[in-house]
């Protein structure tokens, strides 16, 4: 039997994904690097949803399309944030979220 063809190799993955995207998020100290952290995350959301569908699901289109939508959404966040990352460069000159005391409520 090969690793692959086991379940839990999958989630192992996810979960690494998903542990090293947390820690990104607190650790990184620009937009920039929270935004490749975000997509880490997400990335692992679709892995799960993928692994659960080659295994369980009795219809193998529904995990293709969770990741899909997954997919899309991680696009329009990376859009959506690259652009406020520029307009936050813009004003501020700085991509670092401890120097931008304006935007703070």
């Amino acid at each position: 039997m090969m690793l692959s063809d086991n379940l839990n190799t999958y989630l192992l993955v996810a979960v690494f994904l998903l542990i090293v995207g947390i820690f990104g998020m607190i650790q990184h100290r620009s937009f920039i690097g929270m935004l490749l952290s975000t997509e880490l995350i997400l990335s692992g959301a679709g892995l799960n949803f993928m692994a659960f569908n080659r295994f369980l699901s009795p219809n193998l289109a529904v995990g293709q399309i969770f990741t899909m939508f997954i997919m899309g959404i991680a696009a329009a966040e990376a859009a959506i944030g690259v652009s406020i990352i520029l307009a936050v460069y813009r004003k501020y000159k700085t991509v670092d979220p401890d120097e931008v005391h304006d935007l703070r409520g």
